[in-house]
């Protein structure tokens, strides 16, 4: 019986760098950054000059024509939400529907112009089995900011009560549902939250669903809302944030990541599927996913890095029986690396380790593996990194692009001397991409998404032939 190949077929993101995936990866690719000082916020003043709890140095990656204007339903693409739709959703389900109409559009599957949407401000898709279509979205935090609201509301002296609709506010499946309610959905819907790795994850529970005749179509991806004083202080108490308000993964100077918010959404199809409707463009193939636990600590990953590899290894498990031993196969790593001491050096290992001990396979043979970390140009998106991120991995197999690590301008010696050890004694050879982007003909790429608590999962995708 032959597998079931899955596809991406569409691709919608709201990020520091953009409010789509053009804009978004244009910047990325010409070294724009989407951080921003927390002192330019329009709100400093009322909500972040709080020295006692973190200081004005540190910066975020927000995005810009959204922030301050939540409420105002004319801020939001083409009127997207209804007045309804903006009592019911939090941020983080806005971000995740604006992505989603984006993608949904990429792929085809909703009309260029408005005449499908409903007077109740749902969608008709153009799909001929809507119960083979799923959602898989998740979330790291969820809306901190109506947790907030509620218990100083519930606190305070006015007696003003809670809202009815704080419950499913602060639910962390609620992005999928709104998608599922607002696109009519009706095939698996499931929600994951496993801290920065969720992205990662709910894309590849997708691809699994559709491997498993589960679906043969499905919405997946990850959102984000999370720049609120209270995640800000909770992670500067962490010694997670940089002081300096500057992202640099690998760089010998890092000294923390930068927080920031968006939305990532990819469309995964079977790829018959996709053909039998008249798709005509594929992104790119998933061909592996892989998972693990560190089983080490709360927060700092394994020193060793083999969390980080297991996951990959598992990923990249199918890739070895497909490739071609007399070419040089070109790869693009595009890590998790969030400008933390311990991530950035522990994850440059478990990457060395992966295809130092799998060359005998042929997972490489000759070829050149570009490494960046997108964070550097828009800060740390946390549940929703790994779906950003799978987006920016697919668009550098499509291009032929590996983007730079923005920041990077001296390599930690200790990197370094990681990546020179494995380059000066195989048939290949590891780069880290700074100053410029790397113009490569790519075969494969990994997208890897770590998170607290040790949870690791690795994307691999390969170009469509």
């Amino acid at each position: 019986m032959s597998q079931r190949r899955v596809v991406v077929t569409g691709l919608g993101a709201l990020t520091p760098l953009g409010k789509n995936v053009s804009e978004s990866w244009t910047n990325l690719v010409n070294s724009r950054s989407g951080l921003t000082p927390i002192t330019k916020l329009p709100d400093f003043n009322e909500n972040y000059d709080i020295p006692h709890q973190f200081p004005s140095s540190l910066s975020v990656g927000c995005i810009p024509s959204f922030y301050g204007h939540e409420s105002n339903n004319d801020a939001y693409p083409e009127n997207l939400f209804t007045s309804q739709d903006m009592r019911r959703m939090n941020k983080f389900s806005k971000y995740a529907i604006i992505s989603t109409y984006e993608a949904l559009k990429d792929a085809k599957l909703i009309s260029q112009y408005r005449e499908q949407q409903e007077s109740n401000g749902k969608f008709k898709l153009n799909i001929a089995n809507i119960d083979n279509f799923g959602c898989s979205i998740g979330s790291g935090i969820a809306s901190i900011s109506d947790t907030v609201d509620a218990v100083n509301t519930f606190n305070s002296k006015k007696k003003k009560k809670i809202s009815p609709l704080l419950i499913p506010l602060i639910l962390n499946n609620m992005a999928a549902s709104h998608i599922a309610i607002k696109f009519g959905l009706r095939g698996p819907l499931t929600s994951t939250s496993t801290a920065c790795a969720t992205g990662g994850n709910s894309i590849g529970d997708a691809y699994h669903l559709i491997k498993l005749k589960k679906s043969d179509i499905m919405v997946c991806g990850a959102a984000e809302a999370s720049i609120h004083p209270i995640a800000l202080s909770g992670f500067y108490r962490a010694k997670s944030l940089s002081s300096t308000g500057i992202s640099r993964p690998f760089d010998s100077s890092r000294d923390g990541f930068v927080l920031g918010e968006g939305a990532g959404i990819l469309i995964l199809e079977e790829l018959e599927h996709a053909l039998k409707r008249g798709c005509t463009k594929i992104y790119g193939e998933i061909v592996g996913y892989g998972m693990s636990s560190d089983a080490y600590h709360i927060t700092a990953p394994d020193p060793t890095g083999n969390g980080a590899l297991r996951a990959m290894q598992m990923a990249t498990t199918n890739v070895n029986t497909n490739i071609d031993s007399k070419k040089p196969i070109n790869w693009h790593v595009n890590c998790h690396s969030t400008s933390t001491k311990l991530g950035d050096f522990s994850e440059i290992q478990a990457i060395t380790q992966l295809f130092r001990n799998t060359t005998q396979n042929k997972l490489i043979n000759s070829g050149r593996i570009g490494c960046s970390s997108n964070k550097g140009s828009m800060g740390h998106l946390l549940g929703a990194a790994g779906a950003v991120e799978a987006i920016f991995t697919l668009k550098s197999l499509e291009q032929g692009i590996v983007p730079h690590t923005l920041n990077l301008n001296e390599v930690d010696p200790n990197i370094m001397e990681v990546c020179d050890n494995i380059n000066n004694n195989a048939n290949f050879k590891i780069e880290l991409i700074k100053k410029k982007p790397m113009q490569i003909d790519l075969d494969y790429a990994i997208s890897n998404s770590f998170g607290f608590g040790g949870v690791n999962a690795s994307l691999c995708f390969k170009k469509y032939t």
